[in-house]
C-alpha cells in the first residue's frame, strides 16, 4: 500500500497543539476576547500562530491532497483550525489577504486570549477551591493557604486524597509515602479520583460517575457563569463569561479544561507550565481530549454532555431530556409517525 503522507509538503512550522512559548501581544482587539472563549471552550493549550499558519498552508495542500491523508495528529489540528475559522466570520480573508506577519500578529492575538483567560481562571481558581473541598461546617486541618500552594498536592491529607490516582489507595500508608516522595511518579494519563462523582472509582465500570463529580461542577460554574452561581441552584438567566460569549451548552474541551484546571489548583505547583513534569498538564488535558473526542464511545460521551448541560444550562435544548411518554407532545409525534407509515403502503399502492 502506498504511503500517501510522503506526497505532503513538509514545509510546516512546529505541531500547533501545544503550548507557545510565552509572549507579549500588542494591545486589545476583538481577537483577544474572542481568544479567551475559544481557548476555554474549543482547545486550551494552543500554539496559536502556528495553527493559522499551518493551518492556510494546509488549505493550499488540500486542492491535491484530501486530509484524510494527512498524519492524525495534522488532522486534529486542522479540525481545530476549521472551528476557529467558523467561530470568527471574515478571519478567513483576513489571513488569506495577509502577509505572514499579518497571520503571526493574529495567532499571538488570539494566543493573548487564551493564555489571559487561563491566567485568571488558574488564580481565582486557586483561592476558591478551598471553600469548595473544606469538610462541611470545618475548617480544614491542617489549614491550607489561599495565597500559596506548597503544602498542596500529595504533601497534605485532604489535596493528596483528591489527587490520588483512581485504582490507588490513598489510605495504605506505602502508597501514600510513595505518592509523596515521588517514588511513584503519576503521568498525566493516570487520572485522579476528583474527577469522579462522590470521588468513588469502579475497575469494573471506568465510565461511571467519570467527570461528574460536584467539584467539576463548582469550578464550571465558577468560570463559565459566575462565582455567586456556584451554591446557587442553576436559572434561566445566564451571566458571566457564557452569557458573554451565546454559550448555551457545554463543550467536551470545556470539561477538559476545568479538570486540567482543578487539577493544578490542587496540585503544589505554582506555575501553569508545560515543561512541568509534576503536574503534566499537557499530558493530562490531551488524554480527556483523546476519550471525550473517541468516536467509540460516542453513547457514554453523549451521556455524560446531556448530564452536565442539565447542570450548567437546564433550560437550553441541549440539557432536555426525551419526551414523557404519557404526555400530549408524545402522543402527537406518535400519531404523526404512524400516519407516515400508514402513508407509504398506499403510494406503494397507487
Amino acid at each position: 500500500m502506498q504511503d500517501t503522507t510522503s506526497n505532503i509538503p513538509s514545509k510546516r512550522g512546529s505541531s500547533a497543539l501545544s503550548m507557545a512559548p510565552r509572549k507579549k501581544a500588542s494591545s486589545s482587539d476583538p481577537l483577544v476576547s474572542h481568544g479567551r472563549h475559544f481557548g476555554r471552550t474549543v482547545f486550551a493549550l494552543c500554539n496559536y500562530p502556528s495553527l493559522l499558519t499551518n493551518g492556510i498552508l494546509r488549505l493550499e495542500q488540500m486542492e491535491d491532497t484530501p486530509l484524510e491523508n494527512f498524519p492524525a495528529e495534522e488532522q486534529r489540528e486542522h479540525r481545530i483550525f476549521e472551528q476557529l475559522l467558523d467561530s470568527y466570520p471574515s478571519l478567513l480573508e483576513r489571513l488569506k489577504s495577509g502577509s505572514d506577519e499579518e497571520i503571526l500578529h493574529v495567532g499571538e492575538l488570539i494566543g493573548k486570549g487564551a493564555a489571559g483567560a487561563r491566567g485568571d481562571d488558574t488564580k481565582t481558581l486557586k483561592s476558591a477551591i478551598l471553600d469548595w473541598i473544606s469538610p462541611k461546617g470545618e475548617a480544614i486541618q491542617p489549614p491550607l493557604h489561599r495565597n500559596s500552594k506548597i503544602d498542596r498536592g500529595f504533601n497534605h491529607e485532604l489535596t493528596g486524597s483528591l489527587l490520588c490516582p483512581a485504582g490507588l489507595d490513598w489510605s495504605d500508608s506505602q502508597t501514600k509515602e510513595s505518592l509523596r516522595s515521588g517514588e511513584m511518579l503519576v503521568c498525566g494519563d493516570q487520572w485522579p479520583i476528583f474527577l469522579y462523582a462522590h470521588h468513588v472509582y469502579d475497575p469494573e465500570d471506568p465510565w461511571s460517575g467519570l467527570l461528574r463529580s460536584r467539584l467539576l461542577i463548582c469550578a464550571y460554574k465558577h468560570v463559565f457563569t459566575s462565582p455567586s452561581s456556584v451554591d446557587k441552584e442553576p436559572k434561566a438567566t445566564r451571566s458571566g463569561n457564557a452569557r458573554l460569549h451565546g454559550m448555551n451548552s457545554v463543550t467536551m474541551a470545556s470539561i477538559a479544561y476545568i479538570a486540567t484546571q482543578v487539577r493544578f489548583a490542587l496540585s503544589s505547583s505554582s506555575v501553569f507550565s508545560r515543561t512541568d513534569t509534576t503536574t503534566d498538564s499537557e499530558t493530562f488535558y490531551h488524554s480527556l481530549l483523546d476519550l471525550l473526542e473517541d468516536p467509540e464511545e460516542s453513547q457514554e460521551i453523549d451521556e455524560l454532555l446531556t448530564w452536565w448541560n442539565r447542570q450548567i444550562f437546564p433550560t437550553s435544548s441541549a440539557a432536555r431530556r426525551p419526551t414523557s411518554v404519557n404526555s400530549a407532545l408524545f402522543k402527537i409525534r406518535q400519531r404523526r409517525v404512524a400516519l407516515k407509515r400508514a402513508a407509504v403502503p398506499d403510494a406503494i399502492r397507487s
